[in-house]
């Protein structure tokens, strides 16, 4: 259930047909046939014509990305696997997957690409990813980074399409897969197996009873550990674990330091840009990503690294080259040794960011109730209707512009990431500018935290979010927390966020 806001949107050009709202993706692709011929028969082979043909059900268009005859003649000579289209065509079950492989779930003009994976997924099940490629003179998009978008939104009735120079290949590999057959990440690869990793990692994530969520790959190629003396995996184990082998051990260095390489959720480049935080890891020691100016800088002041007679206090990620999507989340690829580090305490806030479900509604905006609990991993409530509200409106004054809202007698609670040990002043984000907010009390695991916090009062007509200094708290180890508030008067609450200040 949703009550959409309105949204301002920059003109894009339509597909030039005499009425569009009569003609689908389907029928321009007809009418392009000369172009698009070899795609139409992969389409109609997949079983996706009459689907191009209609509306989304779920109201939200579609986007087809759309290779040329030249593209698809191209993809079926390099892969290998089938002699010829009419061969590709016969196999029912690949041409199906590829087909929707090329189909995202919702309807998305260029001025509206992510810089990391689209919200909604193909009709394949998989996430498309887009990166930005700045070459000289000009700058482009590239899907999963193997296709350019060579002509983008062409709108039709049922969604957007957009033209690309090479066909998508579907994911079929996990990111354990993709090292594997990268011979360039050769030592890392064998740090993964040695250590027992690859047990944990290399599973198939489309299973629907698979545990591991979609994680985040931070990898150095082969080369970055060259230029330190480091040629193999030996060489490697060497340096960080002298005098061990019990790698698999977790308590073993070279079993924390490959642990380190993966942030516990899928982190695009644009989830890592406009923020610096602290991330974490599956060392349980969390690393910190300043995203903050120009470029994405980890763990910036820890180590000092010596290039060529320059130094640098901080690892930097390929903006070309990361951004890889496997079935398994993000690779993303830096230019030093990722050792693990003491970490550093800094603000942290917290917007229910952690909660996938969210992520398509933000992207779409609107005023989304909650009616699923069980879809929600870290947010809990009773008494009363939730809402998730994202705003459109340039006059909305939310961080981000968005918060969950629930109003009535009621209990809300939310499970924060783990947080580093130590002392934090205690800021609670919520409207505090009408006479219909509650008064509500604030527990963290199971404490009272200050005293009453009145939501009627603080804000101002101008900015109606206030920042309630709830009160201190000491950490005592690094580890997750929960969040509850309660209404002592019934009434209403719009959570903008929950923020940590080191004391």
């Amino acid at each position: 259930m949703s009550v959409q806001y309105s949204c301002k949107k920059t003109e894009v050009p339509q597909a030039g047909f005499k009425d569009v709202l009569q003609f689908t993706i389907y029928d321009y692709l007809m009418t392009n046939e000369k172009d698009y011929s070899s795609f139409l028969s992969i389409l109609k082979a997949g079983g996706l014509d009459k689907t191009l043909s209609a509306y989304n059900p779920n109201g939200i268009d579609y986007t087809l990305f759309v290779p040329d005859n030249k593209a698809v003649e191209d993809f079926i000579k390099k892969d290998g696997q089938f002699a010829s289209l009419d061969a590709l065509l016969k196999d029912k079950e690949y041409v199906k997957a590829l087909a929707r492989y090329h189909v995202v779930n919702m309807g998305t003009s260029s001025y509206e690409f992510p810089f990391g994976a689209f919200s909604e997924p193909t009709l394949s099940g998989d996430y498309l990813n887009v990166n930005f490629i700045l070459a000289k003179d000009t700058t482009y998009y590239k899907i999963n980074n193997q296709a350019p978008v060579t002509k983008t939104n062409i709108e039709a009735s049922n969604g957007y399409i957009h033209a690309i120079g090479t066909m998508l290949k579907p994911i079929t590999q996990n990111s354990y897969g993709w090292l594997k057959k990268n011979p360039n990440f050769s030592i890392l690869t064998g740090a993964i197996e040695a250590t027992g990793m690859k047990t944990i990692i290399d599973v198939d994530m489309k299973l629907k009873d698979q545990p591991l969520k979609p994680f985040t790959l931070l990898a150095e190629p082969d080369a970055v550990y060259k230029k330190r003396n480091i040629n193999s995996f030996q060489d490697l184990a060497n340096s960080i674990s002298p005098g061990r082998t019990d790698y698999t051990n977790i308590a073993n260095p070279l079993n924390l330091f490959v642990a380190y390489h993966f942030l516990d959720e899928t982190r695009f480049l644009d989830d890592l840009q406009g923020r610096s935080t602290n991330y974490n890891t599956f060392a349980d020691i969390p690393l910190t990503i300043n995203g903050l100016g120009l470029d994405i800088l980890i763990n910036r002041g820890k180590e000092v690294f010596i290039d060529n007679g320059d130094s640098t206090n901080y690892i930097a990620i390929d903006y070309d080259a990361s951004n890889e999507v496997t079935q398994s989340g993000a690779i993303h690829f830096i230019n030093q040794i990722l050792k693990p580090q003491v970490p550093s305490r800094s603000i942290v806030t917290f917007e229910f960011y952690e909660e996938r479900e969210l992520n398509a509604y933000r992207l779409k905006g609107g005023s989304y109730l909650i009616e699923n609990e069980e879809l929600f991993d870290y947010v809990k409530w009773s008494g009363a209707k939730l809402y998730y509200v994202k705003s459109n409106d340039d006059a909305e004054r939310a961080w981000s512009k968005d918060y969950m809202m629930i109003d009535g007698d009621f209990k809300i609670s939310y499970q924060i990431p783990k947080i580093i040990q130590g002392k934090y002043n205690v800021f609670l984000q919520a409207d505090a500018y009408s006479a219909q907010n509650a008064l509500v009390e604030l527990f963290i695991d199971g404490i009272k935290l200050g005293g009453l916090i009145d939501l009627t009062k603080g804000g101002s007509s101008n900015y109606p979010y206030y920042s309630f200094k709830v009160g201190a708290i000491d950490f005592k180890k690094y580890a997750s927390h929960t969040i509850e508030i309660k209404s002592l008067i019934p009434g209403r609450l719009k959570w903008d966020y929950i923020r940590f200040e080191p004391i």
